[in-house]
């Protein structure tokens, strides 16, 4: 199993506006093969090191790094990516695997 954990740090106040993409963009990634879970998380507030009010970490689990090189290259994530490339300050993409 693969998991990808994406930081994502928008422009100042375009967070909202790159999770209304991403939420609209959900239910084709959840329909792709090989995928188990994706979704898009902010900070709880009160525990750990605080993200800041502009970023989001974006959780996945894929069934092999095959079916998330498939993801990348969709039609959808092309489009998402360009719709929401002008709004992202930055952007940290771990791609695991299991260490057991």
């Amino acid at each position: 199993m693969i998991h990808v954990l994406a930081t994502i740090t928008a422009k100042p106040g375009q967070r909202a506006a790159i999770l209304d993409l991403f939420r609209a963009n959900v239910p084709a990634v959840l329909a792709e093969e090989g995928c188990i879970e994706y979704g898009p998380a902010i900070d709880a507030g009160g525990m750990g090191t605080p993200l800041g009010p502009d970023t989001f970490v974006v959780i996945e689990k894929w069934a092999s790094l095959e079916a998330l090189k498939a993801h990348a290259a969709a039609p959808h994530m092309v489009a998402y990516g360009a719709k929401s490339r002008e709004m992202i300050a930055s952007r940290l993409i771990n791609v695991l695997t299991s260490a057991l």
